[in-house]
């Protein structure tokens, strides 16, 4: 734990880029605490510290209904434009404290109109926060650059609203699609007509796959909703085939045998990894949400057990995440520090993940040219 605590104090002035990161997940439990007494929502405890100890703790529970309990206190006091606003621009100030440059945050308007507000309304109001945020960095003479990834909630019909909305902001600070909630039982199939628009208009879509359901989601998410990237999509892993055997002639000299590995790709496996499909994932909350256990056969959850590693070293387009950094108590840094302790990675494999991302990005050709130059430089 010292030498994680180390690392993330090392590299948290370097650099990031953060691709999942949901905005009703983020908040500072101290501006939860002020908010729901503004609007006269009850809370569990009046205490930050004990507040964050208490969704962490959900969290790791390994019950998701616990995990999820949070997200009825977040988004009970964003349902006002000043609300909406003053979370975003934190949102922002967070993310550039722990370094991080470049950032796609991920909502779902649909979730933010119990107060009256419209979907463009609440849109507009997390841009200005957004906005906000960029500026109160630049003023202390820091680098970040935000986009919206708007998210459809796949257990109700508004995708095709949703996708308009998207549309309609593309040139005020959308950059993206998203589909979020229950993935198992919901096919992107769903919402055919909405990727089908999004896709006639050019705008890029990112799809929740491969974290509550397996290989069939994944394999949808790519035909009937032209994912460009998977959101979290550990579970491809499903799809891969490790069979160990040896090999006699290459340690013949030493007097003993190799043990080698044959890697078997399925269909949907092999065109993950072949044409680069990126993966954001999140290793933490992988864990938390019960996603490693799918895989792990006995049930086993720890980051050792996390297939990270295993899609990296195939090959496979990866790049790290918090998911919700309020609800599962990390920050980016820490997580990439916490895969480097389980997996032995140094330096040069944690800038890969943010080049990975960065060029994952919805960000236009040129800016993100310039971003990588001075990432690459910032951590060599």
């Amino acid at each position: 734990m010292a030498m994680i605590t180390s690392l993330e104090t090392q590299i948290r002035d370097l650099p990031k880029v953060s691709l999942h990161d949901h905005l009703d997940g983020a908040l500072r439990p101290a501006t939860l605490i002020e908010l729901a007494q503004q609007v006269g929502h009850e809370l569990p405890t009046q205490d930050p510290e004990e507040l964050a100890e208490m969704f962490r703790s959900n969290a790791d529970s390994g019950d998701l209904m616990r995990y999820l309990e949070a997200f009825a206190h977040t988004t009970a006091v964003m349902q006002s434009a000043e609300n909406l606003r003053r979370v975003a621009r934190e949102y922002v100030e967070d993310l550039a404290a722990d370094g991080v440059v470049y950032a796609e945050v991920r909502w779902a308007p649909e979730q933010h109109a119990e107060g009256g507000l419209s979907l463009d309304e609440a849109v507009e109001a997390v841009q200005a926060g957004l906005t906000d945020g960029v500026e109160s960095v630049s003023d202390q003479d820091g680098i970040i650059v935000v986009g919206q990834l708007l998210c459809a909630m796949r257990m109700n019909d508004r995708a095709d609203e949703i996708a308009e909305l998207a549309l309609r902001h593309r040139e005020r600070g959308v950059v993206g699609f998203d589909i979020a909630g229950p993935e198992d039982g919901f096919l992107p199939s769903r919402f055919e007509s909405a990727f089908t628009t999004l896709a006639q208009n050019m705008l890029p879509v990112t799809v929740h796959a491969g974290e509550a359901a397996g290989v069939d989601s994944v394999r949808d998410a790519l035909v009937s909703g032209r994912a460009c990237r998977l959101g979290h999509g550990i579970r491809i892993a499903e799809d891969i085939t490790l069979t160990e055997g040896t090999d006699s002639r290459s340690r013949a000299a030493e007097g003993g045998d190799e043990e080698l590995v044959e890697v078997n790709l399925g269909e949907t496996a092999r065109w993950v990894r072949d044409r680069q499909v990126h993966l954001e994932t999140s290793p933490t909350s992988n864990l938390q949400t019960g996603a490693v256990a799918a895989l792990s056969g006995d049930g086993s959850s720890t980051m050792a057990d996390h297939p990270f590693d295993m899609l990296y070293q195939l090959g496979f387009n990866v790049g790290v995440n918090t998911d919700n950094r309020l609800v599962s108590g990390v920050t980016l840094s820490g997580e990439l520090a916490a895969l480097a302790e389980a997996f032995d990675y140094g330096m040069a494999e944690l800038v890969d993940f943010q080049i990975n991302a960065l060029e994952a990005s919805f960000l236009g050709y040129e800016e993100r040219e310039a971003l990588s130059a001075f990432i690459l430089e910032a951590w060599q």
